[in-house]
Formats: structure tokens, sequence, C-alpha cells
């Protein structure tokens, strides 16, 4: 086969790949969500941006066959659970206390757009089930390892955050749309379910740890 077209094919399951995982509205769907209906698109996007990373640095130990570190991924499970725990639980609990509109600079300013990517990329990257999800996502597709070919697994793994951006920018486009047409009563109770999901997220991770 050709191999342009075998590059394009692998960027294509890439952006597929990506695009699925990202998909599922787990802790950091929510936290996209809130962070958009903030009334602050990039924060929301942002956010977003955070997890596609880290969902990329899964897709690349998947796709690079990286074994030493999935190995230290794996010895290392329960801190990075317990981490991601901790911070989901203070996280869920500052949405929950959180007005439902930003309405001064120095609230704007506790939520910036560093703190939304490093936030939701910690929050990813604490789960490491996702590069089990990945190498069966991979599997799925007829794709193996491909450390065979530094070109090839680099057009995989540019394909996974495509594809995990895509989904990201398009909830963030579409809650940051309809955010106005929310009363600030709605908002506050968006706040406060999604402060509550979020705790349960992190009160079901921490427990799955005893």
């Amino acid at each position: 086969m050709n191999l342009s077209i075998v590059l394009l094919t692998l960027f294509v399951k890439g952006i597929l790949i990506g695009f699925l995982i990202a998909a599922p509205v787990g802790p950091i769907g929510i936290l996209c969500i809130r962070r958009s209906l903030s009334g602050n698109y990039v924060l929301g996007f942002v956010t977003g941006l955070g997890a596609a990373l880290a969902d990329t640095v899964y897709g690349a130990i998947a796709g690079f066959s990286l074994a030493g570190i999935a190995d230290f991924i794996t010895a290392n499970n329960f801190y990075l659970r317990l981490f991601g725990g901790a911070l989901l639980a203070w996280i869920g609990f500052s949405i929950f206390r959180a007005p439902p509109r930003k309405t001064t600079l120095e609230k704007v300013e506790d939520e910036n757009t560093f703190n939304a990517f490093t936030s939701a990329f910690f929050l990813t990257i604490s789960n490491p089930i996702t590069l089990l999800v990945f190498a069966a996502a991979f599997a799925a597709m007829g794709i193996s390892p491909v450390n065979d070919s530094l070109t090839q697994a680099s057009i995989l793994v540019a394909g996974v955050f495509v594809g995990a951006s895509a989904w990201w920018l398009s909830l963030s486009t579409g809650v940051h749309l309809i955010h106005h047409k929310l009363s600030d009563q709605q908002l506050l109770w968006i706040n406060r379910v999604s402060g509550v999901m979020l705790i349960g997220f992190s009160t079901y991770m921490l427990l799955s740890l005893i």
C-alpha cells in the first residue's frame, strides 16, 4: 500500500479514536460544560485542550509501545488516582460554592486559562485506565504498535490529539452558544449539580482505592 495512504489512514483512525474516547461525559466533560456556561468560552475550550493533551500522552504511550512508561504508570496507579480524586473533590467543592456568573475582575482571575488547562490535564492523566482504553481501541481498529516507524506513530498520535480537540471544541462551542439564554438561578443550580456530580466522581475514585 502507498505510504501516503497508510499515513492518511492512520491519521483518520487516530482522529476517530481520539474523538470517541473524549466524547463520553465524565468529570472533565462536566467541568468543560460548567466553565463554558460561566460565559468564558476560552476557559471551557482550554479545559478540553488540557484533557486532549493528557489523552494524547496515553495515546502516544500505547502507539509507540513505550513499555517502561506504561509499567511506571501501572506501578503508581494508587497514587495517581489518589491525587486525581483529591483534586476532583476540591474542584467540585469550589464549583458548588461559585456564583452563577463571573461579575468581577477578581472572580474572573480566580479561574485563568493556565489553571483551567493544568487542572484538566492532571485530572485526565491521573486515570491510568485511559491507557488500557487506548490499547483496546487501537486493537479494535486493527492498529498494532508502530514503534518501528516514528513517522507512522507520530501521525497516529497527532490524529488522536486532533480528534479529542475536535470533541472539546464542539462541546464548549455548543454550550457557550446557549449560556446567555440561562438565568442566574438556572446557572446557580447547574453549578450546584455540577459540583455534586464532581464530588461524586471523586468519592467513587477514592473508594475504589480501598
